[in-house]
């Protein structure tokens, strides 16, 4: 074990680059048959069911532990399939599911999902692609070694960033800002991250990243802007509810086939 930023004791800043762990992934979840090397990972409850349930879409296996979700297999139309799951907020819940989805034979993501906009005039729905994220959660300091951000593969980001030119979808690519204290994002703090060059705010990008990194997988994201933190008082915009939900499922979907 190393302590690549002298922690001086915080377990957070330990790491470890040892490439076994106890458990692994593929003591819970086995390769399935068939191509499913696409997923998408979806952050909205309502457009995986409306896209996937009802019968729509077959269910492969349950995923996740003590709240188990179903892995659909989604049909293009195309004779192209992704596998395609409705994710858990929070890092290290997104993680696990990303974990078990690599176990299952997946190898290409991608995320979908809202974040808080941080810059002023970033408008409702408009499409962000991170290409890098602060790391202040705790997820990504168990794959990676301590350091204040990760960068996104560009190869990765590019093939995101060539559907949205193709599809003629406004969008910005720039560095988000991962935490996991929603309820802890203060004036001061925000200020900070915007000094140094984020965009956004959310959950789980950074572990992401950092997953995928250590699994030699291919990951890009896409988020839309929803509430707005970057002014005096919270703006929520109903951001919820914004249209731009199941067009961008539908671009992580043909993303994820890029990849």
């Amino acid at each position: 074990m190393t302590d690549d930023a002298g922690g001086g004791g915080y377990p957070i800043l330990e790491h470890d680059p040892s490439r076994d762990a106890l458990i692994e992934p593929h003591h819970v979840a086995g390769p399935l048959e068939g191509d499913m090397r696409a997923a998408v990972l979806c952050f909205f409850a309502e457009v995986v069911e409306a896209a996937c349930g009802g019968g729509r879409a077959e269910v492969l296996v349950s995923v996740g532990m003590e709240d188990p979700r179903p892995l659909y297999l989604y049909d293009t139309g195309e004779q192209r399939r992704v596998a395609v799951l409705h994710c858990a907020v929070g890092a290290p819940m997104a993680a696990t599911l990303m974990e078990e989805l690599i176990a299952l034979g997946c190898s290409s993501f991608v995320a979908c999902g809202g974040a808080g906009a941080i810059v002023p005039g970033l408008a409702l729905g408009h499409v962000v692609v991170p290409d890098s994220a602060v790391r202040d959660e705790g997820t990504s300091y168990h794959y990676l070694p301590p350091a204040r951000e990760v960068a996104a593969d560009p190869a990765d980001v590019q093939a995101a960033v060539a559907v949205l030119e193709r599809r003629g979808v406004p969008h910005t690519v720039g560095k988000t800002w991962t935490t996991d204290a929603p309820y802890r994002e203060t004036a001061a703090r925000i200020a900070r991250r915007r000094a140094e060059g984020c965009i956004t705010v959310e959950m789980e990008t950074a572990a992401f990243l950092a997953v995928a990194r250590h699994r030699g997988v291919r990951f890009a994201q896409y988020l839309y802007a929803g509430d707005d933190v970057s002014g005096e008082a919270w703006d929520h915009r109903s951001w919820q509810t914004a249209s731009v939900r199941r067009s961008l499922f539908d671009l992580a979907v043909e993303a994820s086939l890029e990849l």
